[in-house]
């Protein structure tokens, strides 16, 4: 039952992370820059998430030599959420988001590579059919193609994703539990854009109230509900896995382009949206 419990916390961070241009998209096309947006997010998170924890009345309590681990941990996720947004300046969004779902090959490498993890044909068989799936809907974007330097950004996007899976998984600090784990990595993934941006560009004033809303939903659906799950499905399948059914998130994009943004939908989404859905139950059925 937690095995089951694991698979389905996973397919929910995925298909929740998948409506982030849901939101994201009308409060760029209303002129805010992506650094202001992520700060937003981060800052609502970390809001919803301090009220969740004193209506729970859980403690807010660590300890001094906890911190160094969740300022590493907000640092990668901070790290793959900028990039993934500066990705968006080169390339066209669906091709950015789809680059970015490397990150189940670097996840299962790193775990192979350094932490000995054991091999699976059934595992490398649908990590295959999801990278397969991602080039497909890769290829079926029609809105733009892919630079050398976007495809760098995004790549360590991806990378950013991976370790911090990776991270959360190995530190002791992962068995804190999954409301204060993150809400913390976001209050750290906060103050670290506080410091950069307010020593750059300046954070950006939210324009209007629909634009807030969306920022606001941006920080619920796809921030809070994605990172809870998240957790709670690394703690229960590990990362390598979370990360495989983390798959599901280009279906959700790719459905909000089609319905909500009247992109088209083509031959080769069509295909790969088929080839990620089969990974996901490869992995299932075979656990």
């Amino acid at each position: 039952m937690n095995k089951l419990n694991g698979f389905l916390y996973g397919l929910l961070s995925s298909a929740s992370f998948g409506l982030i241009p849901l939101f994201t998209i009308p409060a760029m096309r209303e002129g805010m820059n992506f650094e202001s947006i992520l700060f937003y997010r981060f800052l609502f998170a970390c809001l919803a998430l301090g009220c969740i924890l004193l209506l729970d009345k859980q403690s807010f309590h660590i300890k001094r030599k906890e911190i160094p681990s969740l300022m590493l941990l907000a640092f990668l996720y901070l790290m793959s959420a900028v990039f993934l947004f500066w990705g968006y300046k080169f390339m066209a969004r669906g091709v950015a988001t789809t680059i970015h779902f490397m990150y189940p090959v670097l996840t299962t490498l790193i775990m192979m590579i350094f932490f000995r993890e054991r091999k699976s044909t059934w595992r490398f068989f649908a990590i295959a059919l999801a990278v397969v799936g991602v080039s497909c809907l890769s290829y079926g974007d029609s809105s733009g193609g892919i630079t050398a330097l976007g495809l760098f950004i995004v790549l360590l996007s991806a990378l950013g994703y991976a370790l911090y899976l990776v991270t959360v998984s190995q530190l002791k600090i992962g068995q804190m539990k999954g409301l204060r784990l993150t809400f913390y990595v976001f209050l750290f993934g906060t103050l670290l854009l506080l410091a950069g941006i307010g020593a750059t560009t300046g954070i950006q004033t939210i324009p209007d109230w629909h634009t807030g809303g969306n920022l606001v939903l941006l920080a619920l659906i796809p921030t809070v509900v994605s990172n809870l799950a998240l957790v709670r499905a690394v703690k229960s399948i590990g990362s390598t896995l979370t990360s495989v059914l983390g798959a599901m998130e280009p279906v959700t994009a790719v459905c909000v382009g089609i319905f909500i943004f009247g992109e088209p939908f083509t031959q080769s989404i069509g295909i790969g949206i088929l080839l990620i859905i089969s990974a996901v139950i490869v992995i299932i059925l075979k656990r």
